[in-house]
């Protein structure tokens, strides 16, 4: 899991660098990691640069100074902040945050990437502050498609806040970047196929849409050196059904025709989110055999049509998800590059979503403490300490913990959805709530869960 960040704050000229990566031998990467090398024994680790919202500074000027910051500091990356510079005027006038991303895909038993091993690939962005435009559809009453220009600031750290199990974040990552490696490069399709479409399925309440979203925003910054422009067309599947028999067929091909005139811009990505794709691509089986309306077999042939025109486009990605995937039509579902499962989180996902939920209220001193920062140790950490205690460890954020993996043991069967809600829920349970420390309101948490499984099973 993310583990805070280490800076040395002295710093090196580029001799001293050479010199102290001559000293270090070869077998100097840890063993135990099975780490991505590049040709030059270097690890690919991604910064992402936010830039202020006034700034007017070309975007290569700002990842220079970047480039040039991270080379002069002696820095350890780990997932999480790194603070802007203050001797440095210009980055400090432009740049809102940097942040290091990703490197817990390659770092197990909480190992540090030193700087001699890193190499940085530094993504600079500003975040859009539209909200979605929508589009009416041909009767003018429902939206056909939510639009927003991204990244977005109403997708700001959604990435960040999802926690699934681990590697399904970093697989949806790597999968986007072969696909648009293989576009790039010319591979023919015909001998390699591949569709640029995700479906995402599993139980409601367990962020399948959120994470289309925050996919979205995440490959838009990745990319955005090749597509400065980046779209997420939101499709609202319930303004393509038509009261006139045969019409909803051709209310999907006129929306797709407005995404085909999106995708011409080869400079441009458009993203193409379907939630609850099954309203559209329901198995036309079905109504062959008369459960379904027989217009659902239009609207299916028309979907896949479309889908298919889109393939020759380079420049989309098509993001969709389901609650139940057996109502899919197989046609669709064989479509699909990437078939994920987004399940209930496990204990330790049920423990880090709590645990996130809780640093908040700290933050915001909607809970009190007397050992200010308190900073609850991650899963991981947590059954570290628990198998080797120190004697000079401070008990209490440990004491804390040990409660918090109580009531994520008892919160088993909650959505991830429903985990985020508990917190309030549990404020409002309060009887004195302005005065709250962080045992009582995890004792609290306790009850509110246990009543809240209850009600759903009865």
């Amino acid at each position: 899991m993310s583990i805070p960040m280490e800076i040395t704050l002295s710093n090196v000229t580029n001799e001293e660098e050479a010199e102290e990566e001559k000293s270090i031998p070869e077998v100097a990467v840890s063993q135990s990691v099975n780490l991505p090398l590049l040709a030059e024994d270097k690890i690919l680790v991604s910064v992402e640069v936010c830039l202020n919202p006034s700034s007017t500074a070309r975007i290569e000027d700002v990842q220079t100074s970047i480039e040039r910051m991270l080379e002069k500091r002696s820095l350890s990356y780990a997932d999480g902040p790194v603070p802007v510079p203050i001797d440095d005027q210009f980055l400090v006038e432009n740049v809102q945050r940097i942040s290091i991303c990703d490197t817990d895909e390659w770092v197990e038993n909480h190992e540090i990437l030193l700087f001699w091993q890193v190499k940085p690939a530094v993504h600079v962005f500003q975040l859009s502050e539209e909200g979605p435009g929508e589009e009416l559809s041909g009767d003018g009453q429902l939206s056909s498609f939510n639009e927003w220009i991204l990244p977005a600031k109403e997708f700001d750290g959604m990435w960040e806040s999802l926690i699934y199990e681990s590697g399904l974040k970093q697989r949806l990552l790597r999968y986007a970047a072969s696909a648009l490696l293989f576009t790039d490069k010319g591979v023919d399709p015909f001998l390699v196929s591949w569709n640029r479409i995700v479906l995402l399925h599993g139980p409601p309440g367990t962020g399948k849409t959120s994470l289309c979203k925050a996919l979205a925003q995440k490959l838009a910054i990745r990319f955005s050196s090749r597509y400065p422009q980046c779209q997420l067309v939101e499709v609202n599947a319930h303004s393509l059904f038509s009261k006139w028999f045969s019409e909803s067929g051709k209310l999907v091909a006129k929306l797709f025709q407005k995404i085909q005139e999106m995708v011409e811009e080869d400079n441009s990505l458009v993203f193409v989110l379907i939630d609850e794709v099954e309203s559209l691509a329901a198995a036309r089986n079905a109504a062959l055999s008369g459960s379904e309306p027989s217009d659902s077999i239009r609207v299916v042939n028309a979907l896949l049509t479309q889908m298919d025109k889109l393939k020759s486009s380079p420049n989309v990605i098509i993001l969709t998800t389901s609650n139940i995937t057996a109502a899919i039509d197989i046609a669709f579902v064989d479509r699909a590059d990437i078939k994920a499962y987004v399940g209930p989180p496990t204990l330790q996902a049920r423990y880090e979503i709590l645990r996130s939920c809780i640093q908040e209220l700290i933050r915001t001193k909607i809970l009190t403490d007397q050992q200010e920062p308190l900073i609850l140790p991650s899963y991981a950490c947590l059954k570290e300490k628990l198998n080797a205690p120190s004697v000079h460890e401070d008990r209490g954020p440990l004491e804390l913990a040990k409660q918090l993996q109580e009531a994520s043991e008892i919160c088993e069967g909650l959505s991830g959805r429903a985990l985020r809600k508990l917190p309030f829920l549990t404020h409002a349970a309060l009887t004195n709530p302005n005065n709250c420390e962080p045992s009582k309101f995890l004792q609290t948490l306790i009850e509110t869960a246990s009543r809240e499984l209850s009600e759903l099973c009865s």
